[in-house]
């Protein structure tokens, strides 16, 4: 059924009529004003209640997202932090050792009428086949090096240059077989040649005569007799002493003071210029004094020049020390620098 305008004209005069009516009993009663009032806190609260917590949830989980995400930002920040201050401490720490090496090797004195300047060990072993015992430093001819310059360490005499570059030189070390010094006991004087018997071997002290005092532990020293060490500088420590077979010489073993592999920094030694030219001078004059008298003077070793040794006997086939060959060369560790 089809509304027509009267109806649509009398159903509004029914809502009005009631509007006014519940309007007007409000107005006396008061009822209306009362129900709606706690009707609608009702439904406030059901229906702001949900999204009030709603809200509050999603505050909350966005100020704890940006809290973690500062804390994470700040962690980050502190590590980077602590891994730059790791790489501060271990570099202050390679520096403190490095200062710490450097100031052993000064308290080395020089002797009077030398001069020492300090070198890095840049390379170990070279030569063909890394078969010489040899170290590379980072000076060379332009930082005033010769050949023969002695290098010595915290602990003594290390070796001497073999050969040179204007900015490099290569140093043959005193357990080198090809190495050789002339050196004195510290304590009874005995006097011998040096001589290095290669890498992790003990070097052996020659032409020791039988009847040389000479004692386990004692220190050795350069004796200055070869012209390129000066004298009185530490270089091995005896550890033993015996005879061989019939050998006219006692056998004598030593080790180095020094770590081969532990080798960084270097101190060089040289004769000061006043002091080459007031020997030069000296010789000279005294080549004249022993021309005018028809006589002939020695004249100094040369340095880097063998000193001439006498030949030492064979010693028989059969010779033993304890239970092995005389000849045969004795591989033990060697110095750590006692």
């Amino acid at each position: 059924m089809k509304p027509t305008p009267q109806r649509i004209i009398f159903g509004l005069l029914v809502v009005l009529f009631l509007y006014l009516g519940l309007f007007t009993w409000n107005i006396r009663t008061g009822y209306v004003d009362a129900l709606a009032s706690y009707t609608g806190l009702e439904f406030a609260k059901w229906v702001l209640a949900p999204g009030k917590w709603a809200t509050s949830r999603v505050t909350s989980f966005w100020d704890r997202y940006i809290y973690f995400v500062g804390v994470r930002e700040e962690n980050d920040s502190l590590r980077a932090k602590l891994d730059e201050a790791t790489r501060e401490l271990a570099l202050l720490r390679e520096k403190a050792a490095e200062a710490e090496r450097l100031a052993k090797i000064l308290t080395i004195r020089p002797p009077v009428g030398w001069s020492r300047q300090g070198a890095r060990v840049v390379s170990r072993r070279l030569g063909p086949n890394a078969a010489l015992e040899t170290v590379l430093l980072d000076k060379g001819s332009l930082d005033g090096l010769t050949v023969n310059t002695p290098v010595i360490g915290a602990e003594g005499v290390i070796g001497r240059v073999l050969r040179l570059s204007p900015s490099a030189a290569t140093v043959l070390l005193i357990t080198d077989p090809n190495s050789r010094i002339p050196v004195t006991s510290q304590k009874n004087r005995t006097q011998g040649i040096l001589k290095g018997e290669g890498p992790n071997r003990e070097m052996v002290v020659q032409y020791v005569s039988l009847g040389a005092p000479l004692d386990e532990g004692e220190l050795l020293v350069t004796s200055g007799l070869a012209g390129i060490f000066p004298k009185g500088l530490p270089v091995a420590r005896v550890t033993e002493v015996g005879r061989t077979g019939s050998s006219l010489f006692q056998t004598v073993y030593a080790e180095p003071l020094f770590s081969p592999r532990r080798l960084e920094e270097v101190g060089l030694l040289a004769k000061n210029p006043e002091e080459q030219n007031g020997r030069a001078s000296g010789t000279a004059a005294g080549d004249m004094d022993g021309d005018a008298f028809g006589e002939s003077s020695p004249s100094e070793p040369h340095v880097g020049a063998a000193v001439p040794h006498p030949a030492e006997p064979t010693p028989p086939a059969d010779s033993s020390r304890h239970g092995q060959s005389g000849a045969q060369k004795r591989a033990k560790p060697a110095g750590n620098g006692q």
